[in-house]
């Protein structure tokens, strides 16, 4: 089914009821307490976005209408496309919804790596869609070979995380795009980029230079990461008119506030302190991955704001062992039950981190030093 027919069939079939994805209960954490474990910018947004977002209480009885136009604008000439192929998001994680309710079914199934982030998974059980996950390569990385190869005319949507959570892990620039090659037009292509601010890697490369090649892609980006703004609560996806308009009706009308989408605007604009964030967190990253590698412990070659390490073991009594100390680290991912997933915060934060990490695991000094 051609994109153009398949969107007619959606546009007539009745809006399913799409409740959010459940997100287990988070109990209060105690003051001063070091959150590592949500890949949050911990240095904050811009001072500009804070001042805009107090800035927006004067309009706070009215409708955005204005303000989610000029945004709407402002992302589009960022990325060299039209205001009609820019769809916003509650988060990311709204456009991974509203895309699963577009172009999954009972009859199309979702393939992606395992492990992944998984609200797109979560979110396709309400579609009753069914889940490929292809398990990664030994390096940690996407089997994008196998992924393709799995991609059949009943796959609807299949989804790339890229860097990938909780790895870190990239995939390069001649890899997607055998894979964009590789997969049938009529499946739609998720590339989750919440993380791409942070690649240092030269054979990375934005999906977003392939939009205006392939109708059957869809970008997501967040203004959760590299810009502080993960309480905020505003994303978006970049992707032809007609895969755009598609998902157009699943999403939730007036999903940007006025505070979020003022910030938003003024934190695409303030380059400086973007760059600034980005440097200090991937000079934690590399220090505290140094450290770790120090002490014979393996490390992913993280692309992101965060990292994995092999503990030795299941990393769940960890988990509450760092708290314990009152550090917060990621939660356990069953693929990869003996590797724990760790946030970049503040400098100061880090060298919290490796003081519990060597009262934990080098009790007594125990830790072999490498070399």
């Amino acid at each position: 089914m051609s994109m153009g027919v398949a969107a007619a069939a959606a546009a007539a079939r009745p809006t399913m009821a799409f409740p959010a994805m459940q997100r287990p209960a988070r109990a209060a954490r105690p003051a001063g307490a070091i959150l590592l474990n949500a890949n949050e910018n911990s240095y904050g947004p811009s001072p500009k976005a804070l001042e805009a977002m107090t800035g927006s209480q004067s309009i706070a009885m009215r409708y955005p209408d204005a303000a989610y136009g000029a945004l709407q604008k402002q992302v589009a000439d960022l990325h060299g496309v039209s205001d009609e192929q820019i769809l916003f998001g509650c988060g990311s994680v709204e456009i991974l919804r509203v895309t699963d309710a577009a172009f999954l079914a009972p009859d199309k199934n979702i393939v992606a790596a395992e492990p992944t982030f998984e609200a797109v998974l979560e979110y396709a059980k309400v579609t009753r869609s069914p889940a490929i996950k292809v398990p990664m390569t030994a390096e940690f990385r996407h089997d994008l070979p196998a992924m393709a190869a799995q991609c059949t005319s009943r796959t609807g949507v299949v989804y790339v995380c890229n860097p990938n959570n909780p790895t870190g892990k990239i995939v390069g620039s001649d890899e997607m795009a055998r894979f964009f090659e590789a997969v049938p037009k009529s499946t739609l292509i998720l590339v989750d980029e919440a993380y791409h601010h942070f690649v240092e890697d030269p054979r990375y490369a934005s999906a977003t230079a392939w939009i205006g090649k392939m109708p059957n892609l869809i970008v997501a980006r967040t203004f959760s990461k590299v810009y502080g703004l993960a309480g905020m609560r505003l994303g978006y996806a970049v992707g032809s008119k007609e895969a755009i308009e598609r998902m157009r009706p699943y999403s939730t009308v007036d999903n940007g506030n006025a505070a979020v989408l003022a910030a938003a605007s003024v934190s695409l604009q303030d380059a400086g302190y973007v760059a600034d964030c980005r440097k200090r967190i991937v000079d934690s990253r590399r220090w505290v991955t140094e450290q770790l590698r120090a002490l014979n412990f393996r490390v992913t070659d993280s692309q992101a704001n965060f990292f994995m390490t092999d503990v030795r073991g299941d990393v769940t009594p960890l988990i509450e062992e760092f708290r314990t100390r009152n550090v917060y680290v990621g939660r356990k991912f069953p693929s990869m039950a003996s590797w724990m997933r760790v946030s970049i915060g503040t400098s100061d934060e880090m060298r919290a981190f490796m003081e519990a990490f060597r009262e934990i695991m080098c009790p007594a000094g125990k830790c072999a030093v490498a070399g």
